[in-house]
């Protein structure tokens, strides 16, 4: 197949031309808990593809995959197999293909996943390296070392998996490998040319099939210290998050991207405001999830903070701030907004924390119409907009390795991975499934379903439909966001043609200003016209 040009390659999208993820809402799409086209009680590509109109009507710029790759499936996909096949529990590569073309046709856009910190253990290459022996060349391409110890018994650094438990597995001729997330995702070594020349061709193989972008995994922890030295609490350099040498990989990478008018997302965690912007220069990557703000507590003060931080540490490089209140890793907004810690952080997740979901919803209501009137491109995690809470899957039904290797402490991220509902009516709530879905859906899931939702103009489906349809009002990324005088616990702010946004995260009701033009309120007003707590409105100004 040959290069599109950028005309082939861009769809005819709602919003921006070149520049259309700059201003994006963008809807990710967790393939296996989406919708079911085959009845086997996994999600695939039929399913999404049966959905595309629901996803047009909803009025979303492009979607974004989880990874359709082939793949054991150690953790949920991200253990990638075979990056040019789709795994057959989802379909077919050609599948992907009329997908990807039957979205643009519809003016939504595809990002793919990929991940290049790691593949699996059952990729042809990890397969060789295994078989190939100690000091082979095959097993240049990951890290392999001996152990320490008198025997080599012990792992050869102190590097601990984001997963829990140490980094390295040893293999039966004793020699040690090392992986940042699960044994069966054992790490790529970005040092070697073939693994970089690889993952450039990968690019383009997808880009070529008319992918607008691609989303990028731990984007910051790919190159290692090539001593792979034990950690030291606040040594600099960190010996594998944010090193030096990962800049050239993304300005190679970007160099592909621009011959296809493509665009990257980074997922890059990293508490420095200035190292986190050094990713968005003008020949990196496009943009970067902001972690920040979807870990930020309920809370006015520190929202504004977070609001301000991001804008300013993404000034400086030009790049749009995105802005996201949930993922497939993270307790779902409903949930978390609910509890008496609103925040989001991997260390303090529990079984049973409580959780009010009344309050959750009115809050998550109110930060949906917060998020999509700040400038830059926004990302909606499927079942966000159905207002989905977090899960309570059964013990033995967790398949979340972080579960596994918490050693049974942490409820993993599976209760924000259940299979949607779609039709109140019909089995698994219409996911599609003839037999029980993947993951078990809680009794009264039904009650969310989108058919229930369409006729109820008060849902969250409805509000969420609406915002996005008016989002336009506060112009595009480049309309700067004003400040706008107000009470204490109270958040408001201008932008575009004369549209402004209040939310009131204050203890009592807001007297609203003379002469309000109302365009959308995520709850309603009091009896006296006042704006209740928790509660977001967006007007004329």
């Amino acid at each position: 197949m040959g290069q599109p040009s950028h005309a082939e390659n861009a769809p005819a999208g709602r919003r921006g031309g070149e520049t259309w993820w700059r201003s994006a809402v963008i809807y990710q799409v967790y393939v296996r808990s989406f919708a079911d086209g085959d009845g086997d009680g996994t999600g695939d590509l039929a399913g999404v593809r049966s959905r595309l109109p629901y996803l047009a009507r909803l009025g979303v710029d492009a979607l974004w995959f989880n990874p359709w790759y082939l793949s054991p499936m150690k953790d949920g996909g991200y253990d990638v197999a075979d990056y040019r096949a789709v795994d057959p529990a989802f379909g077919t590569l050609a599948e992907a293909e009329k997908l990807i073309a039957e979205a643009r046709e519809l003016g939504i856009r595809t990002i793919v996943d990929i991940v290049p910190n790691h593949v699996s253990d059952q990729h042809p290459w990890f397969r060789a390296a295994r078989a190939a022996g100690p000091g082979s060349p095959e097993r240049e391409l990951f890290h392999f070392r001996p152990g320490r110890g008198e025997t080599g018994e012990d792992p050869p650094n102190d590097w601990t998996s984001q997963f829990g438990g140490p980094a390295w597995t040893r293999l039966p001729d004793g020699t040690w490998y090392l992986h940042l997330f699960a044994p069966e995702q054992p790490d790529l070594n970005w040092a070697h040319p073939a693994v970089r020349q690889e993952h450039e061709d990968i690019l383009r193989f997808w880009f070529e099939r008319g992918v607008a972008g691609v989303r990028v995994d731990s984007a910051a922890l790919l190159v290692k210290d090539p001593h792979l030295p034990d950690f030291v609490e606040g040594r600099d350099p960190h010996p594998y998050v944010d090193r030096d040498e990962l800049h050239e990989v993304y300005r190679s990478w970007r160099r592909v991207a621009d011959e296809y008018g493509g665009v990257f997302v980074g997922e890059v965690w990293l508490p420095d405001s200035e190292r986190f912007a050094r990713y968005l220069r003008p020949d990196e990557l496009h943009s970067a999830f902001n972690f920040a703000f979807m870990s930020c507590p309920w809370d006015a003060r520190r929202l504004r903070t977070c609001i301000d931080d991001t804008l300013a540490e993404h000034a400086p490089v030009g790049a749009p701030a995105t802005w996201v209140l949930s993922n497939h890793d993270v307790t779902r907004t409903v949930t978390r907004y609910g509890r008496a810690d609103t925040g989001f952080d991997f260390a303090t997740k529990a079984f049973g924390t409580p959780t009010d979901l009344a309050l959750g919803t009115r809050r998550a209501r109110a930060a949906a119409l917060l998020t999509l009137a700040l400038p830059g491109a926004v990302y909606l995690y499927q079942g966000e907009e159905l207002g989905l809470p977090e899960a309570d899957i059964p013990v033995e039904r967790i398949e979340d390795p972080m579960h596994f290797r918490s050693g049974g402490t942490d409820p993993g991220r599976d209760g924000c991975r259940v299979p949607l509902p779609w039709t109140a009516g019909a089995p698994h709530a219409g996911f599609g499934s003839r037999e029980e879905p993947w993951l078990p859906q809680p009794a009264g899931w039904a009650a969310y379903a989108a058919d229930v939702q369409e006729r109820d103009p008060d849902s969250m489906l409805r509000l969420y439909r609406e915002a996005i349809r008016l989002r336009p009002a506060f112009g595009d990324a480049h309309a700067p966001l004003t400040w706008l005088p107000a009470p204490d616990g109270v958040l408001a702010f201008a932008r575009g043609d004369g549209a402004a946004c209040l939310v009131n995260l204050a203890a009592g009701p807001l007297e609203l200003p003379g002469h309000v033009r109302p365009l959308l309120a995520s709850g309603p007003l009091d009896d006296r016209g006042r704006l209740p707590q928790d509660t977001a409105l967006w007007l004329r100004v």
